[in-house]
């Protein structure tokens, strides 16, 4: 059974920074596509940043050159560090593993429970 769980959310003042974790279980997430999309009610799941299994990242318009997704294989971990938090970043963040097979066609899709970012002063 594939599990994600994140952790790190919180209240910050504008321009300060976090550190979301999301620690998997029941999946590598190196031979994943670990992701962190965001939602706030009555609005759509927007990606905010993916890593693929090799490591190329890529990231929502609205984060480029303030977040950065990482990961600790080691750890079986991703995160997602924010900086420079704007208000408009409040949400709900929630991670996703993604598996592809060899043509590249999605097999499996999981998401976490998601943790509250609130940028507030």
């Amino acid at each position: 059974q594939v599990q994600l769980v994140e952790s790190g959310g919180g209240l910050v003042q504008p321009g300060g920074s976090l550190r979301l974790s999301c620690a998997a279980t029941g999946i590598i997430t190196s031979n994943a596509v670990m992701g962190w999309y965001r939602q706030n009610p009555g609005k759509q799941r927007e990606l905010v940043a993916a890593i693929t299994s090799g490591g190329v990242a890529n990231y929502g318009d609205s984060v480029k050159g303030r977040f950065t997704i990482s990961r600790d294989n080691a750890k079986n971990t991703v995160y997602l560090q924010m900086n420079s938090l704007k208000v408009e970043d409040t949400a709900v963040y929630h991670c996703n593993a993604k598996k592809y097979d060899n043509r590249m066609v999605m097999r499996a899709d999981y998401w976490g429970q998601g943790t509250q970012v609130t940028v507030s002063s």
